[in-house]
């Protein structure tokens, strides 16, 4: 199983991006998806995630900000970022766990991307 994210780049605060993730060689048919980032110095904290079953949940910080989105047909995840922020900047990975729950906690995730970076300027 791989998953393969796109996306990442630099924008000027208040700019967006749309970051994508795809996963291949899972043959399940419910997991959950989520978003995760990593800036230097930091620990690996959760950013938004998406159950099979639906709903999505969303760190304070990015609330009302992001947005978080998957088409199943396609295996496809993405997550719309906007009024980016300088505090953003982070490398940021897709993970999937397979099962109908979604936990913030990165330990309970079975498959990580290799991560995109997103890098914010004021």
């Amino acid at each position: 199983v791989q998953l393969v994210e796109s996306g990442g780049g630099s924008v000027q605060a208040g700019g967006s991006l749309r970051l994508s993730c795809v996963v291949s060689g899972y043959r399940g048919s419910c997991y959950c998806w989520a978003w995760f980032r990593q800036a230097p110095g930091k620990e690996r904290e959760g950013v938004a995630n998406s159950p099979c079953t639906g709903g999505a949940w969303y760190a304070d910080s990015v609330k009302g900000r992001f947005t978080i989105s998957r088409d199943d047909a396609k295996n496809s995840l993405y997550l719309q970022m906007n009024s980016l922020k300088p505090e953003d900047t982070a490398t940021y990975y897709c993970a999937a766990r397979w099962s109908y729950y979604c936990y913030v906690d990165s330990s309970k995730y079975n498959v990580w991307g290799q991560g995109t970076q997103v890098t914010v300027s004021s």
